[in-house]
Order: structure tokens, then sequence, then C-alpha cells
């Protein structure tokens, strides 16, 4: 009978639990300074009175009003009709977007704006307050 007498195991041996954690710890130590130097990389536009832009130049001008509205050309164009006229008016004016932002219009309405011209494949894109 002496056989079927199991030993019990009457202790954990958290050793191999702590090596794993120090190494982890160690690796946090040396990646976490390196993690700080990441950001997005952005240039800072330079600041152009509107009567210093050529005449001869091919922008496209689009007027973000109070109320959120979108103009071209003194026409009023809709959310759901933008990404349409904005392809079509970027092969007649290639040199880029100005977009005119009046005061009160809200920074959702200029960014919807500007996400709609990149996906219109237009990659210059300038905003001026008027």
């Amino acid at each position: 009978m002496a056989g079927n007498k199991r030993d019990t195991f009457n202790e954990i041996n958290i050793t191999p639990l702590t090596d794993i954690f120090l190494v982890l710890l160690i690796i946090m130590m040396v990646i976490a300074p390196l993690l700080d130097n990441q950001g997005l990389n952005l240039t800072v536009p330079e600041i152009v009175k509107q009567e210093n832009l050529k005449k001869d130049t091919k922008l496209l001008n689009v007027l973000v009003t109070n109320d959120d509205k979108y103009f071209i050309d003194d026409k009023e164009i809709s959310l759901e009709e933008l990404p349409e006229v904005l392809k079509k008016e970027s092969v007649e004016k290639p040199d880029g977007l100005l977009i005119q932002s009046q005061p009160d219009s809200t920074h959702g309405a200029v960014v919807k704006l500007m996400d709609n011209a990149r996906n219109s494949g237009i990659t210059s894109i300038s905003v001026v307050e008027g």
C-alpha cells in the first residue's frame, strides 16, 4: 500500500514568476524612453495674406459658412454631393484647395471638407478665415 501514497504539493515556487516579471520590467524600462519620441510629423503652415496669392493660380475656393454650409462659386453644395463636386472641380483647378471658413463655422465642418478633399485626390489644402 505504500505505492498508492502520493506526495502532496505544499508550496508554490514563485522564483520563475519573479524572473519573468523582472525581465518584463527591464524590457519596459528600455522601451519606454523610445516611445516618447514618436508623434505626428506636421508641417506648420506659413501665414500668407490672401492679397499675396497669385492671380493666375488655379485654386479651388470653398467657403464654409457660419451655419456649416459649403459654397463653391456662390453655389451651395450639400455634404452628400461634395466628394463628386470636389473631384470634378479639382480637375479644372489642379493647384489645390483654399478653404475659407467664416469665424463661427464649426471645426467638424472644416474637417469633413478636408477629408473629402483628401479622398478626392487633392493634396494641397490651405485654410483661411474669411
